[in-house]
């Protein structure tokens, strides 16, 4: 086994009634129901205009700046996938620019997240694909690797496996466990629930806000008129 220069196939992957049933859920009740443990870090942000990243990941680690490793994850990926790149945040080199862009929409990708940097902004912009990345960087890319597809990665501590369900909106980037996607998509639409009443009593003002100073008191908080 040639560690560092290899390429594998994806064992598993997401159901794909699973990701719908995700991508109508904000990743903010997603990442709460997953106890506030997983995220990619603030550095990732959305490159696109508006909309709403969902798909089964196929992983790249690349070397910083390199491409290559990227290119076949494109060549190999079938429609509805989200190809998610380690490339160390290097911001550098740019990873793919709007000639792959246009490849990986031929081939049905439904997005990218890159940690690492893009080029040709405004065209990311303007095909309006869902890509999270760390930056932008006009340099090009080199072409020469080593890299692995469809290896464990890890995105500032949020570990992504081939075949885990990728989600992204305004808020950033989570990966939901394909083992645990059943009983976190139950927790995260319990979660929904509850704030979509707890928004109801807001717009109503019947909102019970007792616990701001029973937390308060029980803290040890001076108040004014203690």
């Amino acid at each position: 086994m040639t560690v560092g220069f290899r390429i594998l196939n994806r064992k598993r992957c997401i159901d794909a009634a699973l990701v719908a049933d995700f991508a109508a859920l904000p990743v903010a009740n997603v990442s709460d129901s997953m106890n506030r443990m997983v995220a990619a870090g603030p550095n990732l942000r959305p490159m696109h205009t508006s909309g709403i990243l969902a798909g089964a990941a196929v992983t790249v680690r690349c070397r910083p700046g390199d491409n290559l490793m990227l290119h076949k994850a494109i060549d190999m990926a079938v429609p509805g996938d989200v190809i998610v790149v380690d490339a160390g945040g290097d911001l550098t080199n740019s990873l793919m620019g709007e000639l792959m862009l246009a490849h990986a929409i031929n081939r049905g990708v439904a997005g990218f997240v890159l940690y690492g940097a893009i080029r040709d902004l405004d065209a990311f912009r303007e095909v309006n694909v869902p890509i999270f990345a760390a930056g932008v960087s006009h340099r090009g890319p080199y072409k020469d690797g080593p890299g692995e597809i469809n290896v464990p990665i890890s995105l500032e501590g949020m570990v992504v496996e081939p075949g885990d369900l990728i989600l992204g909106d305004s808020d950033g980037v989570v990966a939901v466990p394909l083992d645990m996607a059943d009983e976190i998509l139950a927790a995260t639409r319990a979660k929904h629930a509850a704030e979509t009443r707890q928004m109801e009593t807001i717009k109503a003002r019947t909102n019970d806000r007792s616990w701001v100073d029973v937390t308060l008191k029980q803290k040890g908080c001076l108040f004014p008129d203690d």
